[in-house]
């Protein structure tokens, strides 16, 4: 790259004046920055995956550094919030570049993707319980993993799949993505005429399903396990964010009143999760306070949950900066690359979850079988990673106007 220097004096002043200089250079480097990907979003959508992992692994030892050990919430309000950032923060850009319907067009596009992968991960991950229950001759695994009524009526069940309603063991956060994506044009449209407002009946939309129990019918009983009524607060609050909220928001975010009430809130947080595993603690908690907070409900997203993932996020914020030399470090490169292909490696994560419930179950390997299930998992995970970064790297290559087809997706995560 070719960069203009501009000619100056021996006293220092410029020798070209300032109307002459060559732009182009500028022009460039703006759009660079443009296009440059946030990698503080890839790399906690990563750490999201691997605690997603391993979380629906049996307890082991790892799962005592996962967050939802040590507060309300857990990787899902990650998952959820960074998914409406770049979700808004891509197909906005397109919206505003080139009007609704081929931003809306582009939207549906990806929301028939993830629907395919649903799919695809539906079909396999029965096949693979199946498989397993029918070759052990056990039919617990078919009851554990909450596909019992497929072996039953196999008929109705795959429609009831199709409809989004009838879901496996670990199967609810791609049914609550497509939900939410499916309704992100009308909100994209909103917020670009008035943010605050589409942020405000979102909060609305939010208190009147506590209000009014508004909810989604599951088969073949209950409720969605995520209520696409209630997440949507997340799902908006980080659209609103990737639209101009988070800066307007900078001055509050950057007080030491913030972080203070923000330190207060994870403590208290931590010492109310202490007394879920030392009993012995649960003495010292006031039994108006428990009568008021609990249960804190994950279904319908609890407003301590909510609160709980903006502390954690006031504080990521203040400390790790977009321009953060460690976010390009080799040893968190495999979290990044994980992040940025996310749909992939969330649906290969909820394979080698169950494999890994299998083989915890049918060997007894104590403690390090744990351990080396879960490193294994990850290793494999990352693996798979690369392997989809080497292929976009070279396809790219190979096909230019294919890169600039799949921008959206990919700036966006591609992803989940």
């Amino acid at each position: 790259m070719v960069v203009a220097v501009p000619v100056t004096n021996p006293a220092g002043a410029e020798a070209v004046p300032p109307h002459a200089r060559p732009r182009a250079p500028a022009r460039a480097h703006a759009a660079r920055h443009a296009g440059e990907r946030e990698l503080r979003l890839d790399l906690f959508r990563g750490i999201a995956l691997w605690l997603i992992y391993i979380d629906h692994l049996p307890p082991n030892i790892l799962t005592w550094f996962t967050i939802r050990n040590y507060g309300f919430s857990d990787a899902t309000e990650i998952f959820i919030f960074i998914s409406g950032y770049t979700a808004a923060f891509v197909y906005g850009r397109a919206m505003r570049e080139r009007g609704f319907v081929v931003a809306a067009a582009r939207i549906l596009k990806r929301v028939w993707q993830i629907y395919v992968a649903h799919v695809f991960l539906f079909t396999i991950y029965l096949a693979e319980i199946s498989y397993v229950a029918t070759s052990f001759e056990n039919p617990l695994y078919a009851e554990e993993m909450g596909i019992l009524d497929f072996l039953k009526q196999p008929d109705v069940t795959i429609v009831q799949a199709l409809l989004l309603k009838f879901r496996p063991v670990n199967m609810d956060v791609l049914p609550l993505y497509i939900v939410l994506m499916l309704f992100l044009p009308p909100i994209l449209w909103l917020m670009q005429r008035s943010a605050d407002l589409a942020l405000g009946l979102s909060v609305l939309l939010y208190a009147l399903t506590w209000q009014y129990d508004l909810t989604l019918s599951a088969y073949p009983n209950g409720v969605w396990y995520f209520n696409p009524f209630a997440w949507q607060m997340l799902f908006v609050f980080g659209a609103w964010c990737a639209l101009g909220g988070a800066k307007r928001m900078s001055g509050v975010l950057a007080s030491r009143t913030t972080l203070v009430l923000s330190i207060a809130y994870l403590l208290f947080a931590f010492g109310v999760t202490l007394t879920w595993y030392i009993p012995q603690l649960a003495r010292f908690m006031p039994a108006l306070l428990e009568q008021w907070m609990y249960p804190i409900n994950k279904t319908d997203l609890d407003v301590l949950r909510f609160a709980h993932f903006l502390a954690l996020a006031a504080i990521t914020v203040r400390f790790l900066h977009r321009d953060w030399p460690g976010l390009k470090s080799p040893w968190l490169r495999p979290l990044v690359v994980c992040g940025q292909h996310s749909l992939e490696i969330f649906c290969l994560g909820v394979f080698l979850a169950f494999a890994g419930h299998f083989i915890l179950a049918e060997y007894a390997g104590g403690a390090w079988l744990h351990f080396m299930i879960s490193i294994v998992g990850i290793v494999v995970m990352s693996g798979a990673a690369w392997i989809f970064a080497w292929y976009k790297q070279v396809a790219d290559k190979s096909g230019a106007r294919a890169k600039l087809a799949d921008e959206d997706a990919d700036m966006a995560g591609g992803e989940l």
